[in-house]
């Protein structure tokens, strides 16, 4: 956490982990003015949520002088309708541009009755108090308008006139900045062998396991040639399919663990021939499209952001579809291959 100096970008981050980090170092690193940066590490994001707009309030006027900034950049964490209305008021003028990683409609429970709205609803707050509001891809945005017209139908006489358009008016969909300078630079990996298909997402449910390793048996039942990489961070709680496949596809591991080295997380992206996703919760997709750059092969579902990143000829429509797509990427390899042929 650093002071703020007049003129300053002020950055807020009170989840300062993973892929807000990245996204938040490589911008400060590219900006044609100086940020600032106030932050809190990545943990208990419930408590960030909820504390971050008093908490960093509370610094206005001392560690952080928003009256003199440019103006106020933020993610979601920050609920911004709170931090704004406890700001000193000679600091309340100061533009604030919030950027959406994700929302909380669009997170996945096991039912709709088990979802806090009150997190969601600090999305639509923080949509409105915000001068300015960007999304990491035009899914997050319509999934966030979707959800809200859904629970407004909840609220009886409490409608919200022209939330939506008021939404939409202020809003753009950029894409975040990746820095591919370690893909691009790493050497060629030797080819050879049987063809490589790397899994590069978290270990969660809402990655969709389960799909994937269920084809990954299917097809060596079928006799399909492949090696197979479970790359992705895991945390504390890991499903029982990952222990179960580690054990029945011993034979076709090519590596299984979080690639904590960069250099040699890039190296295994070199190796590989396909890349898959199977997920039913993403908001962008940056571990597929680092791999993509890597010459990977993609092989995705078309739901979530997937469609307006890639081709239909990287698509599949139904889970049902899958075994057959991937089956095909495994015999069309790397991207260009077949034009080799």
């Amino acid at each position: 956490m650093t002071g703020s100096a007049s003129g300053a970008v002020i950055a807020i981050e009170p989840y300062y982990g993973g892929s807000h980090r990245a996204f938040l170092d490589a911008l400060a690193d590219r900006l044609p003015c100086r940020m600032e940066l106030f932050t809190l590490p990545a943990r208990k994001w419930k408590w960030r949520m909820r504390l971050a707009a008093p908490y960093f309030a509370a610094m206005a006027g001392r560690q952080m002088d928003v009256g003199a900034a440019r103006c106020v950049f933020c993610s979601t964490f920050l609920d911004v309708a709170a931090f704004r209305g406890l700001l000193p008021e000679r600091f309340r003028r100061t533009p604030i541009l919030a950027y959406f990683h994700e929302n909380q409609f669009a997170y996945p429970v096991r039912a709709e009755d088990e979802r806090d709205f009150h997190f969601s609803l600090t999305n639509i707050t923080t949509a409105l108090a915000a001068d300015k509001i960007a999304f990491n891809s035009g899914y997050n945005l319509e999934s966030l308008l979707e959800g809200y017209r859904a629970l407004e139908k909840k609220s009886h006489d409490m409608r919200l006139a022209r939330t939506e358009e008021e939404i939409r008016r202020k809003s753009v969909v950029l894409h975040p900045g990746i820095d591919f300078t370690s893909i691009d630079k790493a050497p060629e990996e030797p080819r050879g062998g049987q063809p490589l298909i790397v899994w590069n997402h978290r270990w969660e449910h809402d990655k969709n396991p389960e799909l994937f390793f269920k084809t990954l048996y299917r097809l060596r039942r079928e006799g399909a040639r492949f090696r197979v990489a479970v790359a992705g961070e895991s945390f504390s709680r890991v499903p029982a399919v990952f222990a179960q496949a580690e054990e029945r596809l011993a034979d076709r591991l090519h590596h299984f663990g979080y690639v904590r080295e960069r250099q040699a997380y890039v190296r295994l992206l070199k190796q590989a021939d396909v890349v898959v996703s199977t997920a039913m919760h993403e908001f962008y997709g940056i571990s597929v499209i680092e791999a993509v750059r890597a010459g990977c092969r993609p092989v995705l579902p078309a739901r979530l952001s997937y469609p307006e990143l890639f081709g239909e000829e990287f698509l599949y429509r139904e889970d049902g579809d899958f075994p057959q797509a991937l089956a095909r990427a495994l015999r069309l390899g790397r991207i260009g291959a077949e034009r080799g042929r």
